[in-house]
């Protein structure tokens, strides 16, 4: 709709605008709908409905913003312009934008230098980060199940809440339960239990701690050592819990390269420069850690996390990371495309990298900063929730979100292209052979 009207309206301001932003649409879209298939890389099954909804939603908006929108415009005709609110001047934005670039571009090394320093800040909690499922001892304290939580530990000991399921060869279950008994972490083994075949028992132990405690986990790696024999093998809730958060953390490392290597082909078909598809991929990483690192800050209690709730330390649930990185990744690139593609247009047109960046930020802050101030407040809303997980999740997209529309999009971008110069459209000529040709920016535009 923005291009539309800078085009002036009329049929060949949507022949343009389709042309142009609706393939900056489908760019940014496919950005979507690759960080959302990397969850099917995770092995997480009950993430693929969510997943699946997700990648089809987008589809369905990609799909009616190059055709149904469109028709609409043509059918409004100028008479779109006539429900337009009164508000201050349409260029007021786009003059603070320009200011606030070449003032950046005229002290690059100082934005980007204070801009990184900011992002790593956020960052740096995010090495005390714990995965692992809160138990009853972090919900709220007027609720039932931290009622009984605390009524277990107080009568049984905190370990009762989560007892390890041993399952053993009937021959051998006087011995395990021997075994597990001796260990430091154990508080109590109860008797093994038979199956009816009576070839099979059963043996549940009682660990000292809770069961979202490091110690329960330090304890479940000691049993599993093989001191038990190849035959015995650990269940239960709170070892489900320890497996899920382990395979979590194993798999996301594949995960983010993944998508990552994707959005990276993505972004060197899109805008054909080896350097434009690097940053935007470090930038976007870089939103990314900083969201992770105020996520830990707020599970680990203390100050921070009690301004939202959180009392305790809190372990982070598993699937937290994993949603949060396929969904701030897509929309950091949502953004990169929409900015960079007005650079490249610009570019193409014969303006210099500098000035280009300058123009392409004006012509952009104003739908960035609009998708991202409601991106913000709907997620922010997750934060009034009473579950942990809801405020957790929230506040860290939101503020992933708030620092890509900001830091990365206003302060790092333009600074970084500045210092890189004509050098951000990098490409090497056996590349540019090999990668299709796919302009994002209008046909008629090209650069000597």
């Amino acid at each position: 709709m923005t291009r539309y009207r800078a085009a002036g309206g009329g049929e060949g301001a949507i022949r343009e605008a389709v042309a142009t932003a609706g393939r900056s649409v489908l760019i940014a879209g496919l950005t979507v709908v690759i960080s959302l298939l990397g969850l099917f890389a995770m092995g997480l099954t009950y993430l693929y409905g969510v997943a699946l909804a997700a990648i089809i939603a987008v589809l369905v908006v990609m799909a009616a913003a190059i055709t149904l929108l469109p028709a609409l415009l043509g059918f409004a005709g100028p008479r779109i312009e006539r429900l337009r609110l009164p508000g201050r001047r349409r260029s007021s934005g786009g003059a603070f934008a320009a200011r606030w670039s070449r003032a950046v571009q005229r002290r690059p090394w100082t934005a980007a230098i204070a801009g990184a320093l900011v992002l790593l800040a956020l960052a740096s909690p995010v090495t005390g980060l714990r995965l692992g499922f809160p138990d009853a001892g972090n919900d709220r304290a007027e609720t039932t199940t931290r009622q009984a939580f605390d009524l277990m530990t107080a009568h049984f000991g905190a370990g009762a809440n989560g007892p390890l399921v041993v399952v053993a060869p009937a021959a051998a279950a006087a011995g395990v339960a021997e075994t597990i008994g001796r260990d430091p972490g154990v508080a109590s083994v109860a008797p093994p239990q038979l199956n009816p075949a009576g070839d099979t028992a059963l043996v549940l132990a009682t660990p000292t701690t809770s069961p979202e405690a490091t110690a329960t986990e330090d304890l479940l790696a000691r049993l599993r050592d093989g001191r038990l024999g190849e035959e015995v093998v650990i269940g239960g809730r709170t070892a489900q819990a320890v497996d899920q958060a382990q395979a979590t953390a194993d798999r996301l490392p594949l995960f983010i390269g993944g998508v990552v290597g994707l959005s990276l082909l993505l972004l060197l078909v899109a805008f054909r420069s080896v350097t434009v598809a690097l940053k935007a991929a470090a930038l976007n990483l870089f939103s990314v850690g900083a969201a992770y690192g105020v996520v830990a800050l707020l599970a680990q209690g203390g100050w921070a996390g009690q301004l939202v709730g959180i009392d305790t330390a809190t372990p982070v649930p598993p699937f937290i990371p994993v949603i949060m990185f396929a969904t701030l990744f897509g929309l950091s690139m949502d953004y990169e495309v929409f900015l960079l593609s007005r650079v490249r247009e610009a570019w193409l047109g014969g303006r210099s990298t500098s000035r280009a960046v300058t123009e392409g930020l004006t012509r952009t802050a104003g739908v960035i900063s609009a998708a991202a101030a409601i991106m913000v407040v709907v997620f922010g809303a997750l934060a009034l929730s009473p579950e942990v997980f809801l405020k957790l999740i929230g506040i860290g997209l939101a503020t992933a979100v708030l620092v890509d529309a900001t830091i990365v999009r206003m302060v790092l971008v333009p600074a970084v292209m500045q210092l890189l110069g004509e050098r951000s459209w990098w490409m090497p000529r056996w590349l540019d052979r090999i990668v299709p040709h796919t302009e994002l920016e209008a046909p008629a535009l090209s650069r000597a």
